[in-house]
């Protein structure tokens, strides 16, 4: 898919998601909204990504995969340059601040990704990098 034709895919789905009916292809209750500004137009740019809320420990994240890109998606910098960001779930809207996970806690969310969603070790692998878990701590 070329760049254009992704830009446009995620224009199409964060209509869909934001008339609060169905999202062609996703499962409404996966998804996630992110926006972070821009590290350098400083503009709003808004994602549509998986999202994980894990019940263990309670937290949301989300998972800096770029479907398996060897490049870090251009959100990821964005969000690590200035971490304040929107989220919008189903049927709620929030600030947060984003913080990548590391150590013991990566390594906890990771295995619960890995058993909720198998295909995440292939996305890593087809990346050759390890994926950042990004956690949304709301403000």
């Amino acid at each position: 898919m070329t760049d254009d034709q992704q830009l446009a895919t995620n224009r199409h789905v964060i209509e869909q998601f934001r008339a609060g009916g169905p999202v062609d292809g996703m499962h409404r209750d996966r998804l996630l909204l992110l926006t972070t500004r821009g590290r350098r137009s400083g503009e709003p740019r808004t994602t549509p990504m998986l999202v994980v809320d894990d019940g263990p420990t309670g937290l949301r994240f989300v998972v800096a995969s770029g479907a398996g890109s060897p490049q870090v998606p251009a959100w990821f910098h964005n969000l690590v340059d200035d971490p304040v960001v929107h989220v919008e779930v189903d049927g709620d809207a929030y600030d947060a601040v984003a913080r990548v996970a590391a150590g013991s806690e990566r390594a906890g969310l990771w295995e619960r990704l890995v058993a909720a969603y198998p295909f995440f070790p292939d996305h890593e692998a087809k990346a050759g990098r390890e994926l950042p878990l990004v956690i949304l701590d709301r403000r």
